[in-house]
Formats: structure tokens, sequence, C-alpha cells
């Protein structure tokens, strides 16, 4: 999954009253852009064209890095002054540089910023605008296909028809890219609708050749060829006069064999359509605010938090599993979210003063403003909770997953993709109310907001499972299947001594076709859709 979610961004940088560090003349910038890969260390992945004799450079160079949703990306942008021919930037004038995540630029779509010489000292009143695009044909074709009097090809019965759509590679090999559900027993056949990116189906060419192939379906395999026929998607697009366009389906073996033989059937091409399929970068530049909640296991059965067997023990160095997944996720979500206010609840303990169990309380024990800044906030409000409450029971999920689908039916009635929920369920995973937990994730699949459930501790987990609904489609207690899949099971211990980027990466792997999976299924474009590519 997490590979679908790679995009190309296009960096443009200009910057504004940079350092004169030229005699006689004004500087000659460069901008160089680097990613962090640990420890202060950093490695180049590109940098713009030189300005000469200019102090605010307007750099006509894109700088283009490969975007990952799940991981945070520290960049670093550092602005030279060339006075050699060297590739090298060390014997060139430092100006200033600035850094940030991509994920920051990507939810502001510009950047603009001081520059820094060194953490605090500012490179005079130099600046730095940064704006980020995605690149991609975000075309997709949507074909509507039927044919007529195909040939019979079985004994006991008519064909079994179904279609196969190649495009020709460079190195003029056929690579399919669609295959059409078989339609059993009909010489006359209908096919579903369908559409496939086009990239995958002609790479943006319209003039591209595309093979069709019929074929009649045999389940063991043998399918037998009815007949083929060759287009582009040009030729298909004539459908948008009125009329549909039709192709002869020709058996090259029946066609050398026969002289009188015409065709095999007639292929129709009713309606051919190009559509914009927009993606989670596209919503996310589009003004799409991730809004970001962390529910916390506070259950007796995570042990007492004063020893040092309970999951919510505090190490030495102030950390446990819960607040390890916290801030792993939350470094990541933080970028997406303007104002850096996140709710964060606890469930199943006993609150202070009367030491009632509550299933949805508040981690800074303020219910009508239970926001805290930031991720640090959430960590400083747990840390100040936790000697209050007493672990209690039982596991309940669903009070917290109503609260969250309570905002998101809120700006679903909006009808547009302004806001998108994201509720991370932090759990030692003995849950105790699952059916109710069931009929709360398939009412919220409709909503705009994906859970993410993380295991802390030793448990088997078999009912996280069960609601992670890649093994098949969830369903309710009265057998409602869920709209789509919206749950993410991930276990900690499998990460226990991974990095922290490790367990982010497969926590919020799902998360971006998720969001464009509601909007779509909504058919809701972008607050502000990108600019058509010309």
């Amino acid at each position: 999954m997490a590979s679908d979610c790679v995009s190309k961004v296009e960096l443009t940088i200009t910057c504004s009253n940079l350092l004169d560090k030229d005699v006689g003349s004004k500087s000659d910038p460069l901008c160089v852009l680097l990613q962090s890969v640990g420890e202060d260390q950093w490695t180049e992945l590109d940098r713009t064209e030189q300005v000469k004799n200019n102090q605010s450079p307007v750099f006509s160079k894109r700088l283009r890095l490969d975007y990952h949703f799940e991981t945070v990306q520290k960049l670093k942008l550092g602005v030279y002054d060339i006075d050699n021919k060297s590739v090298d930037l060390k014997d060139d004038d430092f100006l200033g540089a600035f850094e940030c995540t991509l994920g920051q630029i990507v939810a502001s779509k510009t950047v603009t910023s001081p520059l820094q010489l060194k953490k605090g000292k500012p490179a005079g009143k130099g600046t730095i605008t940064i704006s980020a695009e995605e690149i991609k044909d975000n075309r997709a074709i949507v074909l509507e296909v039927e044919a007529k009097g195909l040939d019979k090809k079985d004994l006991f019965g008519k064909s079994d028809p179904f279609l196969e759509f190649f495009k020709q590679g460079d190195d003029g090999q056929w690579q399919l890219v669609h295959r059409t559900e078989v339609i059993k027993n009909n010489l006359n056949p209908a096919w579903k609708k369908f559409n496939v990116a086009l990239q995958t189906f002609c790479n943006c060419n319209l003039e591209k050749p595309i093979k069709v192939h019929c074929s009649d379906y045999d389940s063991d395999g043998s399918h037998d060829l009815i007949g083929v026929f060759q287009t582009k998607v040009s030729e298909l697009q004539k459908t948008a006069h009125g009329s549909p366009v039709e192709f002869e389906c020709v058996h090259p073996e029946k066609q050398k064999k026969k002289k009188s033989y015409k065709n095999s059937g007639v292929i129709r091409i009713k309606s051919c359509e190009l559509l914009t399929q927009y993606s989670f970068l596209d919503y996310v530049m589009g003004g799409c605010q991730i809004n970001f909640t962390v529910g916390i296991d506070f259950t007796g059965s995570n042990g007492d938090p004063r020893s040092p067997e309970s999951l919510h023990y505090m190490s030495p160095d102030g950390l446990n599993q819960y607040l390890s997944a916290t801030w792993a996720v939350g470094l990541v979500v933080q970028d997406y979210d303007s104002d850096k206010l996140f709710p964060a609840f606890g469930f199943g303990a006993k609150l202070p003063p009367d030491f009632q169990v509550s299933h949805e309380f508040a981690l800074n024990f303020n219910p009508s403003s239970p926001y805290c800044q930031g991720i640090d906030g959430i960590v400083a409000a747990y840390r100040m909770a936790l000697p209050q409450v007493r672990l209690s029971g039982p596991t309940n999920f669903s009070p917290i997953i109503n609260h969250v689908s309570r905002f998101a039916a809120t700006a679903a009635q909006e009808n547009n993709a302004a806001q998108y929920f994201v509720l991370l369920i932090l759990t030692d995973g003995e849950i105790t109310d699952l059916d109710q937990t069931r009929n709360a994730i398939v009412a919220a699949s409709r909503l705009p907001m994906s859970i993410i459930i993380v295991g802390v501790g030793p448990a088997d987990f078999k009912a996280m499972e069960l609601l992670d609904g890649d093994d098949g489609v969830l369903k309710s207690l009265s057998g409602e299947p869920a709209a789509r899949d919206i749950v993410q099971f991930v276990p900690y211990r499998k990460f226990n001594n991974a990095p922290k980027e490790a367990l982010a990466q497969s926590i919020l792997a799902e998360v971006p076709n998720q969001l464009v999976s509601y909007f779509k299924m909504r058919g809701m474009t972008p607050v502000k859709p990108p600019a058509p590519k010309v």
C-alpha cells in the first residue's frame, strides 16, 4: 500500500534580500536541497541553477523529490554565493539556510521564512519562499464497452466473453493494462463501465497503440481467442460526438483461411471519458485539514503503572510504549493540522474525585476543551493524568469512536473536502465491547475518518485483526457492510527495536488511500483543485 502513496513533488524557490558577499557586484546565488539522513547528517537531493548578480533571485529550475506521507522528511534549503566552477560548496560563501519538513510545505502549499546563518542567527533580512506542486497526470480513462454478434466458441452454449486491453511498451512488447469481467453465455455482452489511470493505460499518450483481445473464458485457463483489434485513445474519444465507435473483432487465423471471412463480431465503445482523479496531495494542498485525536487505554489489564512490568510504567528516560507510539505518529500528522490543537482522551479508568469509571475522559481533565497543544501537549497531559487516575475497566472502544464520528459527521454535512479525521487508539488489546465497536466502525466508514489501532504489550490481538478489514469486509451486527476499509491495526511489538520512523510508516501507510476513497465515494473535488496541466 505504502508504495501507492509515493508522489513526485516539485519545489519552486525564490529568495529576497540576500546578503551581499561580493565586492563591487551583487551575489551570484544558488539554492541546494538537502534531506536529513539522521543525526545532523544531510544528503543533497537537487540544486537550482545559479542566478548572476541578484539579491532577490527567482530560480527557474524546479527541485524534484519523492514525497511519502507516512514519514517525516526533514529538509534543509541552503543558499550559497557561487564564485567558482567547482561543484563543492565548501569554498563558496554561505548566505543562509532554512529547515522544515516536506509535510509543512505540502500542507501550506507555500512557505516563506527568514534565512539563518546558524540557529538563532538571522542572515540579515534574507528570506526564502518555497512553493510545492505535485507532478503527475492525474487523469483516468473511463470506458463503457459492449459487443454484438460474437462467434460461438462453446459446444453446449454460447461464448463467455471478456476483454483484455494492452498498451505497446517502448520495447515493442504488449503490456496488459486492464481485463474486464467475464459475461457468461452471451454473444452480445455489455461489460461494466471501468476506469484505468491514463498513465497506466497509455502512458498519457493519446496516440499510443492499444490492442484489445476478446476471448472466450475457460475455467482451465485455456481461453479461446474470439478476435482482436487495434486502436488508440484518440480514436476511442470519438464517442464524444454522441455515437458509439465500432471495431471489427478479427481472428487472424480465420482471416488467413477463409476469403469470405468478415469478422468474429463487432466491439462497440459506447462511451470514453478522461476524468481527473485527485490524489491525497491534491486534497491536502487544496486545503484539507487532517484532525488528529488520540485515545489511550487506562484499563487494569495494563498493570499497575508503578510496576516495571506495567505497560504504563515510565522508563528512566520518561517513555513507555504508549508515549513512543504517540510521538511516532504525531510527529508526522501534526504537519497537516494548522492549529496543532489535538483532542486527547483516556478510557477505562476511575477518575478523581469520586472515582467513577469513564470510557471517554479528557486527558487534561477539561471536558469542555480536551485540546492539547501539539504532541508535547499530549505527552504532558498523559504524564499528569497517569498518577491521578486508577486503572479499571472494561475496555470499551465504541464511546471514543462515536465521539470522533460526531465531529466527522458535522464536517461531512459541509459537503466539501475541507476536513478529515484520524483517530489513534492505543490499547493492550483486551476489548470488551466488540459488537458495539463493529457497529461504530461500520457507521464511521461513511464519514471522513480513519481509525488506527496500535496494540501495545504481548496480547494476541485477534479481535483487533478482525476489526481491520484487510481480510474481508467488516460487517455490523445487523449485517450491514462497511462502506470502505477505515481501520489499520499495527502491533507495537513488531517495531520494538526498529526506528520510530518505521512504526510511523506502518501506522500511516493506509491513511492517504482511505482519505481519497472517502472523497471519491462522495464525488468531492479538493476545496481548491489544482490548476489543469497545460
